[in-house]
C-alpha cells in the first residue's frame, strides 16, 4: 500500500480523498495556488504545497508542478479527483515516467475514452448501442448546418474533448447549427486547448442514465448500478439520484453488461463511469465514458456501501476486488443536490464572493436515514471567479425513494449559506416538484418546467399558514425576550386569553390569534381550530425549527424590521408581525418604486468581456447578438430584447465587470 497520496486537485474532491486515505493510515499532501492558501483541503491534509498563481492553467494545469510537490513531498502516488489533469494521459504517462503511481486508469484508456468521437467508434465495436451521428472532422459552420440537416434535426454539437456541459450546444435549424458550431468550438479550445467538434443525433425526452464500473488489474470488472442525471442545466448535472427511477431490472442489467465490455475492451482499471442517454422506451445509447471518479459518485456509495476512493486507491495499488458482481446489491435511495454559487433569480448566473455565513445540516448515519456533505469550504471561504463555483454536494438516503426526497427537503431547509448567490431555493423548490417526486424526469426538465427561470415559490394557504404561524410564534419569542430585558416580565405574564395580529406577508394581511399554551403557542386563523407550535428557537439563530401540529418544519430566519425573512421550501418571504392598529398605518406609508433599466443591458453575471458585436449609433433587431461574456469558462450571448439604437458603450473587449455593471446604453 502507499505511503503518501498527494491529490493534484482542490475544494470538495480533495477533502474527500483525503477522508478516506486518512482511515487507511496513508499520508496526504495538498497542492495549492495563491487563491486557496487558506482553502479547507490545505488545511486538512498532511502536508501543502504551494503550485502558482490562481488562474488554473498557472497552477493545477501544469503537470510540472505536480510532479515537483510529489518530489518536495515525498508522495508515491497522485489521485487526480475530476476535472484538472483527471483525464490527462500525458499526465499519467509523465508520473509512470517518473516512478509515481496514477490513481486512475492506465493511459491508452484515458486517450480511448477521452476522445468523444474514438470512444464512440470504439464502443461501436464492442456491439455497445451508440447513438447515429457524425464523427469525422468538421471544418466549418456551414459543413456543420449540412451534417446536421442530413443527420436530422434536433442535434447536439459536441466538443470531442469535452465535460461539465461546456462545449455543448443543442441546435434545431440551420442558423443554430452554425451558431452552435461556433461557441461550442471556441468554449473547447477555451476549456480544453482542442476545438474538434463532432455532432450526433439529439433523442428528444431523453433521461441521462450513467452506469458505475470498477476494474482491477487483473481482469475483473464489476458494475455498481445507475445513476439518474436527468435534472440539468445547460448540459450541466444539478440533483442525481440511485438508483434510477425509470430502469428495470432487465434494462439496468444490459447497461451493466454492456459498460463492462466497453471497459474490458480498452484493458481498464480503476473506477469508471459509462453514460448513456435512455429514450422513453427504455432504449439505451451510449453517451461517453467518463474515465475518472464522478462527482455525483457519493450516491453509488451510500446504496451500494463501496468505498468507491479506496477501490481506486486498491486498485491502484495492484490489489483484486474483494467481491463479485453477484456480491454487489442496491440498497435503499439516495438523492444528491449539487449546490452552487449561482443566482436561480438571474437565470443560474455565477455569483462570487465571500462565504458570510455556511451552516450545513448535521451529518448522520443511522439505518433509516443518512445525510452527508462533501464540501470544501468553511464560512468565510472565498468563492473565486477562478474556479467551478460548486460549494456542497449535499446527500440523503433512506430506504425508498420519497423518504430519501423528504429527508433532503429537511435538510436544505436547514442549511444556511450567506454572501453569495446560490441554488438552494430551487434546490427546496425541485424537492417539492410533483413531477420530481413522480421520477418524471427528461434531461429537459429545468427548461420545461421553468422556461422564464426560476422565480421563487409562491406559497399556497398551507404554506401561507405554515410562514404566518411561525412568524407570530417567533415574533412572541422575540416580544418575551425584550420584555425579560426591560423588567416587565411581570406585566407581560399577565396577558391573557387570545391576542390578535397582522401578519404582513408581502401583499397579503393575515389576521391571526395567539394564545401561550403550557408547552408551546395555538395560532389561529378565523374560526378554526389553529395550529399547535412548539419550538426552542432563540432570538439569533440562523434555523428555527419548529413543531407544528406535530411535524418538524426547518425555517431559515434574518431580522427585518418590524418581523422576519423566512426561507422554506423554495420561497423566500417577508413576514411584519404587528397589531391591528400598526397595521393598518403601515398600509398608508409611500411605496419605493424601483430604477428603470430598461435603456441599459447590464451585466447578468461576474465575467470577462470576449465580444462587443455592435457600435455606438447601430440600430439592432430583437435577439440580435450584442456582446459575450465569460464566466467560469462558459460564453455567454446577450442579446436584444427589443429594437433599439445603441447609444453609449462604456466597456471594451478584456474587460472584468462585476454582477450588473453597465455593458451599453440604448438612445431614447
Amino acid at each position: 500500500m502507499f505511503k503518501k497520496i498527494l491529490v493534484a486537485n482542490r475544494g470538495e474532491i480533495a477533502c474527500r480523498v483525503f477522508k478516506t486515505a486518512r482511515r487507511l493510515g496513508i499520508g496526504t499532501v495538498a497542492v495549492y495556488s495563491d487563491a486557496d492558501r487558506d482553502a479547507v483541503h490545505v488545511q486538512m491534509a498532511d502536508e501543502a504545497v504551494h503550485i502558482g498563481p490562481s488562474p488554473a492553467a498557472d497552477s493545477y494545469l501544469v503537470i510540472d508542478k505536480i510532479i515537483d510537490a510529489c518530489k518536495e513531498s515525498g508522495a508515491d502516488a497522485v489521485h487526480p479527483g475530476y476535472g484538472f489533469l483527471s483525464e490527462r494521459s500525458a499526465f499519467a504517462e509523465r508520473l509512470k515516467a517518473e516512478g509515481i503511481t496514477f490513481i486512475g486508469p492506465p493511459p491508452n484508456a484515458i486517450d480511448a475514452m477521452g476522445d468523444k468521437i474514438t470512444s464512440k467508434k470504439i464502443a461501436a465495436e464492442a456491439n455497445v448501442s451508440t447513438v447515429p451521428g457524425y464523427m469525422g472532422l468538421i471544418d466549418s459552420a456551414e459543413h456543420a448546418a449540412e451534417i446536421a440537416s442530413g443527420i436530422g434535426y434536433p442535434v447536439m454539437i459536441k466538443a470531442s474533448a469535452g465535460g461539465g456541459g461546456k462545449g455543448m450546444r443543442v441546435a434545431w435549424n440551420d442558423d443554430e447549427a452554425r451558431e452552435g458550431f461556433e461557441r461550442s468550438k471556441s468554449e473547447a479550445a477555451s476549456s480544453f486547448g482542442d476545438d474538434r467538434i463532432f455532432i450526433e443525433k439529439f433523442v428528444t425526452e431523453p433521461r441521462h442514465i450513467e452506469i458505475q464500473i470498477l476494474a482491477d488489474q487483473h481482469g475483473n470488472c464489476i458494475y455498481a448500478g445507475e445513476r439518474e442525471c436527468s435534472i440539468q442545466r445547460r448540459n450541466q448535472k444539478v440533483v442525481e439520484e440511485a438508483p434510477s427511477p425509470f430502469l428495470d431490472p432487465e434494462t439496468r442489467k444490459a447497461m451493466g453488461e454492456q459498460s463492462v465490455a466497453l471497459a474490458q475492451a480498452v484493458g481498464y482499471h480503476s473506477a469508471g463511469t459509462v453514460e448513456f442517454i435512455a429514450d422513453k422506451n427504455r432504449n439505451f445509447y451510449f453517451l461517453e465514458m467518463n474515465t475518472r471518479l464522478q462527482v455525483e459518485h457519493p450516491v453509488t456509495e451510500l446504496i451500494t456501501g463501496i468505498d468507491l476512493v479506496e477501490q481506486m486507491i486498491r486498485v491502484a495499488a495492484g490489489e483484486k476486488l474483494d467481491f463479485t458482481q453477484e456480491q454487489v446489491t442496491l440498497n435503499g435511495w439516495a438523492v444528491e443536490s449539487r449546490l452552487y454559487a449561482e443566482d436561480p433569480y438571474r437565470k443560474f448566473l455565477p455569483s462570487i464572493g465571500r462565504l458570510t455565513g455556511y451552516k450545513p445540516p448535521e451529518e448522520t448515519a443511522g439505518s433509516d436515514l443518512a445525510v452527508r456533505n462533501d464540501t470544501g469550504v468553511v464560512e468565510g471561504s472565498e468563492i473565486s471567479m477562478f474556479y467551478d463555483p460548486m460549494i456542497a454536494k449535499l446527500c440523503t438516503w433512506a430506504p425508498t425513494r420519497l423518504e430519501a426526497v423528504d429527508a433532503m427537503a429537511d435538510a436544505l431547509d436547514q442549511f444556511v449559506v450567506e454572501g453569495v448567490g446560490n441554488n438552494l431555493p430551487f434546490l427546496s423548490a425541485l424537492m417539492d416538484h410533483p413531477r420530481w417526486r413522480d421520477g418524471r424526469l427528461t434531461t429537459g426538465f429545468i427548461a420545461e418546467e421553468y422556461p422564464d427561470g426560476f422565480m421563487g415559490v409562491t406559497p399556497d394557504e398551507t404554506m401561507e399558514r405554515r410562514l404566518a404561524a411561525t412568524a407570530t410564534v417567533l415574533n412572541r419569542i422575540l416580544e418575551n425576550r425584550r420584555a425579560d430585558i426591560s423588567g416587565n416580565r411581570f406585566r407581560r405574564k399577565q396577558a391573557a386569553g387570545t391576542e390578535k395580529r397582522v401578519v404582513c406577508l408581502e401583499e397579503k394581511r393575515i389576521l391571526v390569534g395567539l394564545e401561550t399554551e403550557v408547552d408551546g403557542y395555538l395560532v389561529s386563523f378565523g374560526g378554526d381550530a389553529g395550529l399547535v407550535v412548539r419550538t426552542a428557537w432563540s432570538p439569533g439563530c440562523a434555523v428555527a425549527e419548529m413543531q407544528i401540529d406535530g411535524a418538524a418544519y426547518w425555517f431559515k430566519v434574518s431580522a427585518i424590521p418590524g418581523g422576519f425573512r423566512l426561507r422554506h421550501r423554495g420561497a423566500d418571504c417577508r413576514l411584519q408581525v404587528l397589531v391591528p392598529r400598526l397595521a393598518e398605518l403601515a398600509d398608508r406609508m409611500p411605496r419605493k418604486e424601483p430604477p428603470d433599466t430598461s435603456n441599459l443591458l447590464l451585466c447578468p453575471m461576474p465575467g470577462l468581456v470576449i465580444a462587443l458585436h455592435v457600435n455606438e449609433g447601430d440600430t439592432v433587431e430583437e435577439g440580435q447578438t450584442l456582446a459575450i461574456v465569460e464566466a467560469m469558462k462558459m460564453e455567454n450571448v446577450l442579446r436584444a430584447d427589443k429594437s433599439a439604437v445603441i447609444g453609449k458603450i462604456p466597456v471594451s473587449v478584456g474587460d472584468s465587470l462585476a454582477v450588473d455593471d453597465i455593458i451599453m446604453e440604448f438612445a431614447a
